[in-house]
């Protein structure tokens, strides 16, 4: 239809909005339910200078409210981030500022910018978002875990759940019968006390992963206690429902809508889970999942979500269904949530916690006898949580701190609350004074738990071993045991070398543990598991199964040398280090192999990875024992096993003093007993004091270049030279000849405080690997020579300087 023109339209339809509101008024109330009346088609705004407000246009006006959303929860989450405050708090404080409670205490603001009509489409916005997010949460969820939890995780989940909700229900009892109080607050309190006894998931997820702790100890086992804990709830509030809808609604109602949810769930687990199912075993491994699996699925959603709104179950809880009987993980899993999660995380959430926010009115707090009945069943819910979370870890001997941690992750509030809220809000079971005393507890909860948790609780420092974990203070004769971990199977070739040169023998064999490193994709929990081999090998190994089946080959081959056991880790790429370090504690390893973050490939190129990088810092820094960062350069990978050749395989080590250096010297004298390596030590020292070093360290150096050199006296193979330096051009001279002449070059990561030193340090670009090893790791650096920077042992609790103590046992 022609368009008037706009100046005319603008002035007919204010004279007829005026009309209305004068007959009707701008709302009319009926029972429960609100009417709005407002112009249809008004989406596009033709702009202001055809008379048009854009605030009057849905299309604008969801632009304008998406903008201030985004712009002032970043804000707050920039303000309070330094204090440790989760996103959730800033994302429900910013629509508080925007809401009745602050912004929207003036009319006209509220009026303009978030009117009746513009709420509407967000409202929508925010529960399709919320679809999206439990349909995420679903496909991230491993319901496995449940049947796999421990003991303690069991324990903890249903303690977690039964005492919070037994000593809060029985609180609520008493004060209901016994304390005078209005009935809306009466009516509220066994929602509240449900409420305050729920851990969920997905809300445990989101807290460990903001956090960085889930793949900790305490992480895993709260991930396992929440599902339990979940199982529970869930099972308690079906159980309600259905009593609900049997005594409400008429017997055929109830049988209807229970036959129809349960074939709508059969539908889900065994209809859409086997084509789930198929689509994988058709996705090569490596390759990205076809677009119409994809698709599919989606449509799979929407489908879903109507049926479940059609049949009274509600669209959110069909979605979360459809994403548990999705497999988690790579591909299917991995692929749907890189497509949705930025979009439902970035976008749709925010609005969801707004919306909370818009809601919230603190004004409607008007009885001070209500706010303290209600934060008394918060006060009591959350201290039964302590306690029946707290008591299972410190019979199971867990440290206090972190017992304490543990239940405090287990009392954080989320989404999962704030939807309950919103809902029952909806329903008018929560009137507005007890809605906003219930969020203003979630925030205040949360955002408390949150910066404690932080300080209470460090993964790192159960890594402090109580004893030695080093080459260097291990008995000749005794069980060497190395953890390797692999990125990919271009660093299985180098690792085999080295394995190979550790000369395994039968008086000291070797105990390998492989550990491959995956990041957490598609997942919401952390995985360390140990790997098992199937009783028929599969026709389409994983690649994990692929670099495992070479290990377990090199196992077979060295029968009764040498022990392999291998192990996946996956988890998020910024705390991969924690299954590093934990798999070292608790193996007692004397000693860390793990990949450079450079690797040099075809035609002299290097790729580089800036997370690998930070997963070798945060490994030298909190390794339990030894660690070797290897240098692959190609020369190894891209050949046979230079040990089983006929030719030497020719070391260097190259010593200046210190612990570090010490550790690759042993290292060294351990591999010069193999009968195919040669053995060369590089003694640096210096007519003055340019190396630096205390008096006690230069002693330490000394009785172990003198023991040295008496064991390896009668072998042929082993060369000590004695190269005296002024400055580094000398040492730089000394390395350049290394270029070709050697397949494996040792040095120690740390070195002693010089001017020389300083120097080295000035030109590094890796400082993880010290001085000298950046020099030897340098692109400019020719040959095909891998390098090994060792850094011995750093944390050893009790000692302030282990590098001193020589005399603790191992």
């Amino acid at each position: 239809m022609t368009r008037l023109a706009p100046a005319m339209e603008a002035k007919r339809e204010s004279l007829v909005q005026d009309a209305v509101n004068i007959v009707i008024g701008h709302r009319r109330h009926t029972g429960n339910n609100t009417y709005v009346c407002h112009f249809s088609g008004r989406i596009n705004s033709s702009g202001i200078w055809y008379g048009d407000d854009p605030l009057a246009f849905s299309a604008p006006l969801l632009m304008v409210q998406l903008s201030l959303i985004s712009i002032i929860t970043r804000a707050i989450y920039f303000l309070l981030k330094p204090f440790g405050q989760p996103m959730i708090v800033s994302q429900i404080l910013g629509g508080l500022i925007l809401g009745p409670s602050v912004l929207g205490r003036n009319p006209a603001f509220s009026a303009k910018v978030f009117p009746t009509m513009g709420k509407t489409v967000l409202d929508t916005f925010s529960v399709f978002g919320f679809m999206l997010f439990l349909f995420l949460i679903g496909v991230k969820m491993d319901l496995s875990m449940a049947l796999k939890s421990g003991k303690r995780a069991l324990v903890i989940g249903i303690l977690g759940f039964v005492f919070p909700y037994a000593l809060a229900g029985f609180v609520a009892f008493l004060l209901r019968h016994f304390v005078t109080m209005d009935n809306d607050i009466s009516r509220a309190l066994p929602f509240v006390v449900a409420l305050l006894s729920v851990t969920a998931f997905p809300v445990i997820a989101c807290f460990l992963a903001e956090l960085k702790i889930l793949n900790s100890e305490i992480g895993r086992l709260a991930a396992s206690s929440s599902i339990i804990c979940d199982i529970c709830s869930w099972s308690i509030m079906s159980l309600r429902f259905a009593a609900k809808v049997a005594m409400v609604q008429p017997l055929t109602s109830s049988i209807g809508s229970i036959l129809s949810s349960a074939l709508l769930i059969a539908f889900i687990v065994f209809g859409i889970r086997p084509a789930a199912l198929w689509a994988i075993r058709h996705t090569p491994e490596g390759k990205p999942v076809k677009e119409v699996y994809i698709f599919a699925l989606f449509v799979a959603l929407m489908g879903c979500g109507f049926l479940g709104e059609a049949i009274g179950i509600h669209g959110i809880f069909a979605s979360f269904i459809l994403g548990l009987v999705i497999p988690d993980g790579p591909p299917l899993g991995a692929a749907l949530v890189e497509r949705l999660d930025c979009f439902v995380s970035g976008l749709l959430m925010p609005i969801f916690f707004t919306i909370c926010g818009l809601r919230t009115d603190v004004f409607a707090i008007q009885n001070l006898k209500n706010v303290l009945i209600v934060l008394f069943i918060v006060f009591i819910a959350f201290l039964g949580k302590i306690i029946g979370t707290i008591l299972p870890p410190l019979y199971c001997r867990i440290p206090f701190r972190d017992a304490l941690s543990l239940a405090l992750v287990m009392n954080s509030k989320g989404i999962v609350e704030i939807a309950a809220l919103v809902g029952w809000k909806d329903d008018h079971t929560l009137d507005d004074q007890c809605f906003t005393l219930l969020v203003i507890s979630v925030v205040a909860i949360t955002g408390v738990i949150s910066p404690l948790v932080r300080s209470l609780y460090d993964p790192s420092r159960r890594y402090l071993a109580y004893r030695r974990r080093t080459i260097l203070h291990a008995k000749r004769d005794a069980e060497l045991r190395i953890l390797a971990c692999i990125h990919s199977r271009d660093n299985v070739r180098a690792i085999l070398n080295i394995l190979e040169a550790s000369n395994p023998t039968k008086e000291s064999p070797i105990n390998v543990y492989i550990l491959h490193l995956v990041e957490l994709v598609g997942r919401a929990t952390s995985l360390l598991v140990a790997h098992r081999l199937r009783e028929k090998p599969s026709p389409n190994p994983t690649q994990s199964e692929r670099i495992f089946n070479v290990f377990r080959h090199y196992e077979q081959n060295n029968n009764g040398f040498v022990t392999v056991q291998c192990f996946t880790g996956v988890s998020p790429q910024a705390t991969m280090h924690n299954d590093v370090c934990s798999l070292a504690l608790e193996k007692r390893t004397c000693l860390i192999i793990i990949p450079f973050h450079k690797q040099w490939v075809a035609e002299g190129r290097v790729e580089s990875s800036h997370v690998l990088r930070n997963l070798n810092c945060n490994v030298v820094e909190k390794a339990p024992c030894s660690v070797g960062i290897l240098v692959d350069r190609g020369h190894l990978r891209n050949s046979r096993a230079v040990l089983e050749s006929s030719s030497l395989y020719h070391v260097a080590v190259l010593f200046f003093g210190g612990a570090d250096d010490r550790e690759a010297l042993a290292y060294g004298g351990r591999m010069a007993e193999h009968p195919n390596i040669r053995l060369t030590v590089f003694r640096f020292s210096a007519s003055t004091d340019i190396l630096g070093g205390s008096t006690a360290s230069r002693t330490l150096d000394n009785g172990i270049l003198n023991d040295f050199r008496l064991n390896t006296g009668r072998n042929e193979r082993v060369v000590y030279q004695e190269e005296v330096v002024t400055d580094e051009t000398g040492m730089l001279n000394v390395i350049q000849y290394m270029e070709n002449a050697y397949n494996l070059v040792m040095v120690g990561r740390r070195h002693e405080e010089s001017q020389f030193m300083s120097r080295l340090s000035g030109w590094s670009d890796c400082p993880e690997l010290g001085a000298v090893g950046d020099v030897l790791a340098a692109p400019d650096f020719k040959g095909g020579v891998s390098v090994l920077v060792v850094q011995q042992q750093a944390r050893v609790w009790g000692m302030l300087d282990p590098e001193h103590s020589t005399h603790l046992k191992t």
